[in-house]
């Protein structure tokens, strides 16, 4: 499915989204049921910017509504906002330097300075708000050897552990498909990002596994979790292929993903960070949510 914007298109003006819409805007509640009977295991979530049409706060109210704990990817003006209805962002962002995204990121040494500018601004906020990861990426290959983006990130990373370590924060660097969504990406399996976790020697160096985005790099996604699961800190879903909802009309047994994710002894949430297709995006939700609550 296209959107009319892209995570790439967000990461440009970042926190932009806290107060979108609120200015003469009357919250319009979604017909949801008030709490669903959740079994309590799993740690509920959603990507603010698959909802980016609805105002953030009137997102949290319906989100709490549902279930849901978290409303991440989400910077530091809406984490106030969070707080408030006293929920939390289980992995969070911020307005990244100049020129600096999904594609140009920690693998360009000359990146270096200005991103370890920005993590040494933000972790110490993200503590501060009960923010417990905070999302990072490799950048695209660009002819780059995937050794040589290894030992970049390794470089750039181990700058910003220590503050990392001393407050508590993780900082998890997200795998992409670079098949469809991000072409020339270059954390796009599993074995890189772990090798790149074993070089960096942190436990606050770990990956964001995106199911969807795996899905499509490796397959084999259950096996997968089970062999990596030790470099993994928080993990986002989507239906394959298209990216939407999570059901039955895509190829994955989200339940059975879920059920081995926490089988490995997973403390932490389950993202939601599919594109709804359907109209009533609050419903898709709220199905999502039934679906992985196992």
């Amino acid at each position: 499915m296209e959107n009319k914007f892209s995570r790439r298109d967000i990461l440009k003006s970042s926190a932009g989204f806290a107060g979108l819409g609120m200015m003469g805007h009357r919250f319009q509640e979604a017909d949801i049921q008030a709490g669903l009977d959740l079994k309590g295991k799993v740690h509920h979530s959603a990507c603010r910017w698959c909802y980016q049409d609805i105002p953030f706060e009137e997102l949290v109210i319906n989100a709490k509504k549902i279930g849901l704990q978290s409303i991440e990817l989400t910077g530091p003006d809406e984490w106030e906002i969070l707080k408030k209805h006293d929920m939390t962002a289980a992995i969070g962002w911020g307005k990244y330097p100049d020129g600096m995204n999904i594609p140009n990121f920690f693998n360009r040494t000359k990146n270096h300075d200005a991103l370890v500018g920005f993590y040494e601004d933000i972790i110490p906020k993200a503590a501060k708000a009960g923010v417990k990861n905070i999302i990072t990426f490799s950048g695209n290959r660009d002819g780059m050897s995937d050794e040589d983006g290894l030992i970049n990130c390794k470089k750039g990373l181990q700058r910003i552990m220590k503050t990392a370590e001393r407050y508590d924060v993780t900082i998890s660097m997200e795998l992409l498909n670079s098949k469809v969504n991000h072409k020339d990406y270059q954390a796009d399996t599993t074995e890189w990002g772990a090798a790149l976790c074993e070089m960096v020697g942190s436990d606050k160096f770990k990956l964001l596994y995106d199911i969807y985005h795996m899905q499509i790099m490796e397959g084999d996604v259950i096996a997968t979790i089970k062999k990596y699961h030790q470099y993994i800190s928080h993990y986002h879903t989507g239906g394959v292929p298209g990216r939407n909802e999570i059901d039955e009309t895509q190829e994955l047994n989200y339940a059975a993903i879920i059920r081995a994710i926490y089988d490995t002894g997973y403390k932490g949430f389950i993202g939601q960070e599919f594109i709804p297709a359907r109209k009533d995006k609050m419903a898709s939700l709220e199905q999502a949510v039934k679906i992985c609550d196992i």
